[in-house]
């Protein structure tokens, strides 16, 4: 497989591994992607969420297994297929599927938002759909497929409450992220450690579009102190965003923060090459809270 794209920074691009579901085709992107592998035989957990097959251990580490079919409403006829080994959130997680077709390198701009063509079952797990030749893409939700079965792996609410009663304070966060579940607990928690002048915007490019236009107004850094990024967004990016801010001698000095479930080693590497002031998981909003104190220079209680 070719996966240069890793290598890449800010393009705005990502690849996307095609899979089947029956007859029905669907992607992942390929960041979230270790290995595939052939199925084989797991070990049923008992009263685990009827959505999970079971666990195996390749190579010493255990990994759950999510029957994707279940998860969206789909009759299992028990074809045994490939596992789709992924990581991201700091979780390790089988996704069993019938067949592995290849991977398309698409922009984030040909990515339609799922309310436009999708319905059904498919709609709640859904992040948007690729036309590719005569066929639908549809690009799932995985981090909300992983977080319905077990809640405790989203983000970390609790840490928030250990911070106990804290200042408020007006400094502009601007945030964008395409899951208006994340975003509106993202938003709760910063309210509830004290951030309450926030503004959220579902993408990088909408981000970005009211960046150019304060810029033009004049005395952007007086409007906004802090930028929080996704990765994965439709039209434009996390990467791709920061790539445009850092490389802006206006906008450079804007602290941005990318949190996202990507976030691993290799990303990582990556994000420090686009100038990214911190990059963080998505579980640790605690975490979180403590980069922006320190970005914008305040005291944590």
């Amino acid at each position: 497989m070719d996966t240069n794209i890793l290598l890449e920074n800010g393009t705005n691009e990502l690849e996307v591994l095609e899979f089947t579901l029956g007859k029905n085709h669907y992607g992942i992107n390929v960041a979230k992607v270790r290995e595939i592998l052939a199925f084989q035989e797991v070990t049923p957990v008992p009263n685990s969420h009827p959505s999970v097959e079971g666990i195996f251990m390749p190579r010493d580490v255990m990994i759950s297994v999510i029957n994707l079919k279940n998860c969206i409403g789909m009759p299992d006829d028990n074809n045994e297929g490939f596992f789709i080994i992924t990581n991201f959130n700091q979780l390790n997680i089988a996704f069993h599927v019938d067949m592995v077709l290849g991977i398309h390198r698409i922009s984030w701009t040909d990515i339609i938002l799922p309310g436009v063509t999708v319905s059904g079952a498919e709609e709640g797990v859904s992040t948007g759909v690729v036309k590719m030749d005569d066929r639908l893409i549809v690009i799932l939700d995985f981090e909300k497929i992983v977080t319905d079965i077990s809640p405790e792996t989203g983000l970390k609410v609790s840490d928030i409450e250990k911070l106990g009663e804290r200042e408020r304070f007006t400094e502009p966060i601007y945030i964008a992220e395409d899951s208006a579940l994340l975003s509106n607990m993202i938003s709760s928690c910063l309210e509830k450690a004290g951030y309450t002048n926030l503004t959220i915007c579902p993408n990088g490019q909408e981000l970005w579009d009211k960046l150019e236009a304060m810029k033009k107004q004049g005395n952007v850094r007086n409007r906004v102190s802090l930028v929080i990024t996704d990765i994965e967004m439709p039209m434009m990016d996390g990467h791709r965003l920061t790539k445009l801010i850092k490389s802006d001698d206006v906008l450079k000095e804007i602290p941005v923060v990318i949190f996202s479930s990507l976030v691993n080693d290799e990303m990582r590497r990556k994000g420090e090459a686009l100038g990214a002031d911190a990059q963080l998981s998505k579980p640790e909003i605690g975490i979180l809270v403590q980069s922006i104190d320190n970005l914008l220079g305040i005291q944590g209680e």
